[in-house]
């Protein structure tokens, strides 16, 4: 019963005492504690009574999307200009800018993107000339782990709501909703 040794662990994470828990289940604080100390082995009821409040818990303390959601998008379209985008990405303090025509998403732009560029960088050219592939976009009811996953490989997520972006979802944001 590998899964009664990671009792305790499960206990601790979501801010439990042995009594809470006990209370909760409905069971007793001896019965959680011989069981986290290996000094018993519980009926399948009593276990499933624990492990159905944890999952529970665990359920109801797991970070939502929309909590998650900056939903203060800053676009440019593919006519900005290139010094435009830098004044943009500076002033807000952010590295990447999603390029939005006409509602449409066609790519995005990032201090990354503008540095692989700057040998042959002519600030006055329109974005256009150094946008690179869009984004993932992903629904609002999307599960954070998958969020969490595409920002391995893209360094912004997109937040869709019936078709409209409603939102973006950075590295930063994800490590912010993890800290509350």
């Amino acid at each position: 019963m590998n899964e009664l040794f990671e009792l305790q662990k499960l206990r601790r994470r979501l801010g439990l005492t042995q009594t809470e828990l006990a209370r909760i289940a409905n069971v007793s604080q001896s019965l959680i504690a011989k069981i986290e100390s290996d000094k018993i082995n519980p009926s399948y009821t009593s276990v499933k009574k624990i492990f159905d409040v944890l999952n529970n818990l665990t359920k109801q303390n797991k970070v939502k999307l929309e909590e998650l959601i900056n939903k203060k998008i800053i676009s440019i379209s593919t006519k900005t200009k290139i010094k435009e985008a830098i004044k943009l990405m500076k002033k807000h303090s952010i590295s990447q800018l999603p390029v939005i025509n006409k509602k449409k998403v066609i790519g995005i732009v990032s201090e990354t993107t503008i540095l692989n560029n700057f040998s042959s960088l002519n600030p006055e050219y329109a974005i256009s000339t150094i946008i690179e592939e869009a984004p993932p976009i992903v629904s609002n009811d999307t599960d954070p782990e998958v969020v969490s996953c595409l920002l391995k490989y893209y360094s912004i997520v997109l937040v869709a709501s019936k078709g409209n972006i409603c939102g973006v979802v950075t590295k930063a944001d994800i490590l912010r909703g993890i800290s509350q």
